[in-house]
C-alpha cells in the first residue's frame, strides 16, 4: 500500500467500476483460484483523479481500453465500508479500515472479447461472467453488498431511465425503506450473515 491513498480517517480512496452491456447486465469477475465475483475495483495513488485511477483499473484488471467503454455516470461522492476487524492490518501504517470509493458506471462499447486478465503482475481475477442488475449484492463479500446496492442505486438511472429493475426478493426490507429516501444505513451488523 506504499503509493495508496488513505485519508487521515484511515479510509482507502478507490475506484469502483460497474460494467453493463446494452441488455442491462453487468460484469462480474470471478476472483483468481476463488469462488468469489466482485466488480473490478482498485485503489487510487496519492495525486491521482478518481477516473483516472479508474481507467488505469480498468485495463490491469480486466484488460479494456478507454475506447473499449462509454462513462454513463459516476457517484456524487464517496461511498464508504469499514472492514471487518480480521480483515484490518494492524501492522501496516497508515492503517487501513476501510475504503472510500467513487463508482463509475460504463458501458461496453466493444465486446467482452477484449477482456484479458494479463495486464498486470499478479491478475486479481480469471473470469467473467453477465448477470442480472441486482444480482452482484447478493454475489460479493458480505461487508461490500451495502456499497455495491447504493452504487446501484444512484446510477441505476444511467442504465435504466425509465425505472430501475424491481429489488429482488431476498433484498433486506430495511434497504427498501432506506434506497426510498436514497440512502443504505451503513454498517447494519445484520447483514453481515
Amino acid at each position: 500500500m506504499g503509493n495508496d491513498w488513505i485519508d487521515e480517517e484511515g479510509f482507502r480512496a478507490n475506484v469502483g467500476i460497474i460494467l453493463t452491456n446494452n441488455d442491462g447486465q453487468l460484469m462480474l469477475a470471478g476472483r483468481v483460484r476463488s469462488k468469489g465475483w466482485q466488480f473490478p475495483q482498485g485503489g487510487m495513488l496519492i495525486g491521482e483523479e478518481a477516473e483516472e485511477a479508474m481507467f488505469r483499473e480498468l485495463e490491469e484488471e480486466v484488460g479494456l481500453q478507454q475506447s473499449d467503454v462509454e462513462i454513463l455516470g459516476v457517484t456524487r461522492d464517496w461511498l464508504r465500508y469499514r472492514l471487518p476487524d480480521k480483515f484490518i492490518r494492524r501492522n501496516s501504517a497508515p492503517r487501513c479500515i476501510g475504503q472510500k470509493q467513487r463508482w463509475f458506471m460504463l458501458r461496453l462499447v466493444t465486446t467482452d472479447d477484449n477482456v484479458c486478465f494479463d495486464k498486470c503482475d499478479k491478475p486479481e481475477f480469471d473470469r467473467i461472467r453477465w448477470v442480472s442488475y441486482w444480482r452482484p449484492v447478493n454475489e460479493v463479500i458480505f461487508f461490500k453488498r451495502q456499497v455495491y446496492a447504493q452504487a446501484l442505486y444512484e446510477l441505476g438511472s444511467t442504465v435504466y431511465p425509465e425505472t430501475l429493475p424491481s429489488q429482488p426478493k431476498w433484498w433486506p426490507k430495511r434497504w427498501k425503506i432506506s434506497l426510498g429516501k436514497g440512502a443504505i444505513e451503513k454498517n447494519d451488523a445484520a447483514d453481515r450473515s
